[in-house]
């Protein structure tokens, strides 16, 4: 993917959030978080993983980003899905299972699609 193409991908992704009714960036907070995802956004399920050169902690730090993103766009409380350690843990299994079996119907889908339909499975949205 050429840089000029990731630049527009970037801008497009920055103007959709500042403009979808439900996504305004609201705080700072959130707009930091905005602006750790753009950089990683490109990602499909094949390139994260080419890309991580076997480091395990690269592709959690690009899901999670991705994933924040999600719920906040969401504006998802996790705390109404689960109370408790252990029912965050049962949350955390079944997003995997649904990120794993997104990502095995289509490498080349685009990581932030498979992971807000994990976070869409996983709460029963």
């Amino acid at each position: 993917m050429t840089a000029l193409r990731l630049t527009q991908m970037k801008t497009a992704l920055a103007s959709l959030c500042m403009i979808v009714p439900g996504m305004a960036i609201a705080d700072e907070a959130a707009e930091q978080m905005v602006q750790d995802a753009l950089p990683v956004m490109y990602h499909t399920c094949a390139t994260v993983v080419e890309e991580s050169d076997g480091d395990e902690a690269y592709i959690f730090a690009v899901v999670e980003k991705m994933t924040a993103l999600s719920i906040y766009n969401r504006q998802i409380d996790i705390n109404d899905h689960a109370s408790t350690d252990e029912d965050k843990a049962k949350l955390r299994e079944t997003f995997i299972a649904a990120l794993r079996e997104g990502c095995a119907e289509d490498q080349h889908a685009l990581l932030g699609g498979v992971i807000d339909n994990a976070v869409k499975t996983t709460l029963g949205l």
